[in-house]
């Protein structure tokens, strides 16, 4: 789980473009939008995407999304889930 929350992270920052950031600064309780890290809804939308291609894992609606991109801890156990087939 840890290696998972490691690598969303340095996919986040890079794929994201996230200047000034590093990897190590993102809390994995941390909300990913708005008050978080701030992320918009046009880094949602490249999020599902990257989700999508690096994990082969499909985020299916907008209600999944919220729930998926809480967290980078919630993001981990969103995948881990649908990676076992739940």
């Amino acid at each position: 789980m840890e290696e998972l929350k490691q690598q969303l992270k340095e996919i986040i920052v890079r794929d994201l473009k996230l200047q000034d950031v590093k990897p190590a600064d993102i809390n994995d309780d941390a909300p990913l939008f708005e008050e978080g890290m701030g992320l918009d809804s046009l880094d949602a939308v490249e999020m599902v995407v990257l989700i999508q291609k690096h994990f082969g894992v499909q985020i299916e609606d907008m209600d999944e999304g919220k729930e998926a991109f809480r967290s980078i801890n919630a993001l981990a156990q969103f995948i881990m889930q649908r990676r076992a087939g739940k």
